[in-house]
């Protein structure tokens, strides 16, 4: 009888302690695995950063022998272009939102979204960033606009953090009018989402058809609030019935959000600000915008009632356009596809291209990170190109999630989805959006040298290892990314 006790006391022992030593075993393999977003120290231009110390020494003797330009070195050239010059200061704020919640944010002089900055095709750029009380530090990361290496504002590759009453000064040619934003990349997604972003706009030098008005709302989740241009209500916009509006949507946040535009028809003129060529109006259509993206939509307020441009996935993420009753709400609209939008364009320079390098990459997830080629972070080898090379990307999301997918530095054009060419107007975008088994062919042109991150931009996935570097030959950096420096880009 005592021996039938002691074994049940000792199975009862063995099922209490089971669940023990597995969440044990899972918490270990968790922080081995996170291990890989706080390296110690890791020099991001250097193509070899993966392999062993004795590959590396000999990497280092060859390089030496050639020539090398430092990324800090890369800046853009002196012109006559008028001047912009924005004072930018990051700072611990209290603020209260519009539903009476007070969220404990970090903005940009004083708000979040921080200021819309908006020049013109051309400008020279300068902001001069202040930290005021961010112990981390912080930058400012130009999402989609083409800077000079220098000035991309990323931790650890193109400068150091700036820390509490430092100060660093961007200065770029706004040589591509379109729609962009600014966010920090420093502890990225943590910055972002305590509120470190804001909108940029390059406005044409010439536009071709002004619009009566011209809205830019940001998207984004602060602290667990999601807000369109700081409300949690939505905006409100007055015009007068038949006036042209365009509409820039940005999307700050990590999730995919569905849209949909509701009493009136409209067009999808610009997707991550390059145009459309011929867009065609849309009706009872939704269109899904990935985190990054960005899209700019042109419509007429209708004569009787509102016109509402709403997200489906977050009800206050909405902006209502015009005077009067909202329109009624459509259950049954088809999904945008820009694999047949607009029409192609006669002076087409891609036809048929051939590439110097091809890169394969698969978007997945391995346990508790996420993974290219089954590899995270500093420990994925590089793209690495030379300047004047074309370059084809193939992208396959493999799971773990919708994956849009950014490269800094570069705009890429999609060239087929799944096999199928784009059959409409040319696609340039620096984020696209990836669904589970989606597989996109990217041409990208090496045309501005530099150590470029290219990552997902659900920033938590970035977090988790989703992000490389695409790297031309020969462009170094003094900054290293690690807890040594405290640049920590991705975290």
């Amino acid at each position: 009888m005592a021996g039938t006790t002691s074994k049940k006391r000792k199975l009862w022992m063995g099922l209490l302690l089971a669940p023990v030593i597995l969440i044990g075993a899972a918490a270990a393999l968790y922080f081995w695995q996170i291990r890989l977003q706080k390296p110690e120290e890791i020099n991001m231009a250097d193509h070899m950063h993966a392999m062993d110390a004795m590959s590396h020494a000999s990497h280092q003797m060859e390089a030496s022998a050639t020539s090398v330009t430092p990324c800090d070195a890369i800046r853009a050239a002196d012109t006559q272009a008028p001047v912009r010059t924005f004072e930018m200061t990051a700072a611990q704020t209290a603020l209260k939102l519009d539903n009476g919640k007070t969220v404990e944010a970090w903005t940009f002089n004083g708000s979040s979204p921080g200021p819309e900055l908006r020049v013109t095709e051309g400008d020279r750029v300068m902001v001069t960033l202040h930290n005021k009380d961010i112990e981390e530090g912080v930058t400012i990361h130009w999402h989609g606009v083409v800077v000079p290496c220098s000035q991309d504002g990323v931790a650890g590759v193109t400068q150091n953090a700036v820390l509490p009453g430092e100060e660093f000064t961007y200065e770029f040619i706004a040589s591509q009018p379109g729609t962009y934003w600014y966010h920090s990349h420093q502890m990225s997604s943590i910055q972002a989402e305590k509120g470190l972003l804001g909108q940029f706009i390059v406005e044409p030098k010439q536009a071709k058809a002004a619009a009566a008005q011209d809205i830019a709302g940001l998207m984004q989740k602060l602290d667990s609030s999601f807000v369109i241009n700081g409300r949690t209500k939505g905006l409100e916009v007055s015009g007068k019935p038949g006036d042209t509006v365009r509409v820039r949507l940005t999307n700050g946040a990590n999730d995919t959000m569905e849209m949909a535009v509701e009493g009136a028809p409209y067009r999808i003129i610009a997707m991550d600000g390059n145009d459309i060529h011929e867009p065609g109006l849309l009706d009872h259509t939704n269109f899904q915008m990935g985190a990054g993206q960005r899209y700019d939509l042109l419509l007429k307020i209708p004569e009787q009632g509102t016109a509402v441009v709403r997200s489906l996935t977050e009800e206050g993420l909405k902006i209502t356009i015009g005077e009067g009753a909202e329109p009624v709400h459509s259950a049954n609209n088809i999904l945008f596809d820009f694999l047949d939008y607009g029409t192609a364009s006669e002076d087409d320079p891609v036809d048929q291209p051939t590439f110097d390098q091809t890169f394969d990459l698969r978007l997945g997830q391995n346990l508790f990170v996420n993974t290219i080629n089954g590899k995270s972070f500093h420990e994925i080898p590089p793209m690495t190109v030379k300047e004047g090379e074309r370059i084809k990307i193939t992208l396959t999301n493999e799971g773990g999630g919708d994956h849009p997918f950014h490269i800094h530095g570069h705009t890429f054009r999609v060239l087929s989805r799944n096999g199928e060419a784009l059959r409409g107007s040319p696609v340039f975008l620096d984020t696209i959006l990836t669904k589970k088994d989606e597989t996109y062919e990217l041409y990208v042109l090496a045309n501005n040298p530099g150590l470029w991150m290219a990552h997902c931009h659900n920033l938590m996935h970035a977090s988790m290892g989703m992000s490389m570097m695409l790297n031309y030959e020969g462009v170094t950096t003094s900054y290293r990314v690690g807890t040594k420096s405290g640049n920590l880009p991705d975290l």
